[in-house]
């Protein structure tokens, strides 16, 4: 029986993730991947949001996925495009990538971290007890590990045998995606019709052609056939195109789920195991990288003694508001692609108030990510929200923010007068840098806001203790956080 402190089931964007965090904090985990390799069939996520690129910018590798994708200054919700170039970040744009780029991205940056895969295998069942989790292969191996994260998908067999629930709502429309080839030249772009919305696209890397189209009734489970495309083509264009070739056919529907429980004791959930969602507005693999972000340096603590288990709690705790929140903006996106008279009006006056600056702000930063907020108490407006990347000055040269984070440990940034800040017991888990900052601190949609003397980072980028002239309750922060002080 092989062991290892963390395994992980599924080797998509969030599980991918999840690894290389706890690998840069040099735990032992590895990767169970059912595929053989990471070839992907079918349409999956085409972007990565602002907030997204923010966090591989924070790990030192944005540069990998910037080069191989093509920027964009808006991020749409239903129809509507919204501008976020005024937002204040490096990165405020849509990076247009698709899934099996940012996979294979990934996964060299985790071979490079040294992370092991076990491919073409899935988890068959478990048992866990107060010490450990036994984990049984299909390929009849046995693994053994201090955590189980079950990054395996909508249908996880890992959410399901911890009998976590899955509440939400039932499908109620259902869409036809394919990738094909058409002898006749398509209409390309969008149209509508009393059904719903329809389009076909160009595909820009291999010259086939992408199709998404709205069916007249709600379909559930079983892949359309090349025939139940030409047939829902011709209902809405008037011709098939002489479609033929298929890559791939298949469709997706509303359906809107959330676990009741990001974890159970030794198991626990990220990405599409604990959250499913249409894909409208492309929010979905970005919350899953997310969420491992947020995981992985508190698994971490936890595996290495540093932080009681309880530090695990807050991962729910933060996690589990922000995916309920996407689920209710993907809702409202899918109820307006209705085509009836009133949500037509509905439409109308929703892309006249997402014109107007503030509304157009507040939804951008939800579906950008840029506006995540964790409740962690009163205070200044930085607590709990994404650290900016500041251009810091200190004595050994200009620093940005981010490049302090590339390592996924924290931070605490003293800008006030130099060596006011003691923090000996954390000395060896958190980095305290003295740095000189003179510009403006803006945040998405607040604005400008007032200047901090101090301020703890934790290893996902946001702000866990806020300083203004005082080390008032920052010590409480850093137990909090960072485990009690060492004797």
């Amino acid at each position: 029986m092989s062991e290892h402190a963390v395994v992980i089931a599924g080797g998509g964007p969030t599980g991918l993730m999840l690894a290389g965090e706890l690998a840069l904090a040099g735990i032992d985990v590895a990767i169970v991947e059912r595929r053989p390799d990471q070839q992907l069939i079918g349409l999956r996520a085409g972007g990565l949001h602002a907030r997204t690129i923010e966090i591989l910018d924070q790990r030192g590798i944005a540069d990998r996925f910037l080069s191989q994708g093509q920027s964009f200054p808006t991020v749409g919700f239903h129809m509507i495009r919204l501008d976020i170039s005024d937002f204040p970040s490096r990165h405020n744009y849509l990076l247009a990538l698709r899934q099996n780029h940012i996979e294979r991205i990934l996964v060299d940056w985790i071979d490079e971290l040294g992370v092991p895969i076990y491919r073409g295998q899935d988890v068959t069942g478990f048992a866990q007890d107060d010490d450990r989790v036994d984990l049984d292969l299909s390929g009849g191996q046995r693994l053994r590990a201090q955590y189980l994260i079950g990054c395996d998908g909508g249908r996880s067999t890992i959410r399901k045998a911890a009998g976590i629930e899955f509440p939400g709502w039932d499908p109620t429309m259902s869409w036809m995606i394919a990738e094909v080839e058409m002898s006749g030249e398509p209409a390309l772009g969008f149209r509508s019709d009393a059904y719903g919305i329809h389009a076909i696209g160009k595909i820009e890397e291999n010259g086939r052609v992408g199709v998404v189209l709205t069916e007249r009734q709600l379909t559930i489970g079983g892949e359309p056939t090349l025939a139940d495309l030409r047939e829902a083509l011709v209902a809405v264009y008037g011709t098939d195109y002489g479609v033929h070739s298929p890559t791939w056919i298949s469709r997706f529907t509303d359906m809107t789920r959330q676990a009741a429980a990001y974890r159970d004791r030794r198991v626990l959930l990220a990405g599409d195991a604990a959250h499913i969602h249409p894909p409208m507005g492309g929010q979905g693999l970005n919350i899953g990288v997310q969420d491992a972000v947020n995981l992985g340096w508190k698994l971490a603590q936890v595996v290495k003694l540093i932080s009681p288990e309880s530090l695990l709690d807050s991962y729910h705790a933060e996690r589990h508001p922000i995916a309920a929140r996407v689920l209710r903006n993907a809702k409202a996106q899918v109820a307006l692609r209705r085509m009836d008279a009133s949500t037509k009006a509905l439409n109308d006056t929703l892309t006249e108030l997402l014109g107007m600056d503030e509304p157009r702000k507040r939804i951008a930063a939800e579906m950008s990510g840029l506006g995540i907020h964790y409740d962690l108490g009163a205070g200044h407006p930085l607590l709990g929200r994404r650290m900016p990347d500041l251009d810091l000055a200190t004595a050994s040269g200009p620093v940005r923010v981010f490049s302090l984070l590339h390592d996924a440990r924290p931070a605490l940034l003293n800008l006030g007068e130099p060596g006011g800040l003691d923090i000996a017991p954390w000395a060896n888990r958190v980095r305290q840098i003295e740095a000189g900052y003179n510009g403006t601190w803006e945040l998405p949609v607040l604005g400008t806001v007032a200047p901090a003397a101090a301020v703890l980072i934790r290893p996902d980028g946001y702000v866990a203790w806020v300083g203004i002239g005082t080390q008032h309750g920052l010590a409480e922060a850093l137990t909090t956080w960072f485990g009690p002080p060492a004797t």
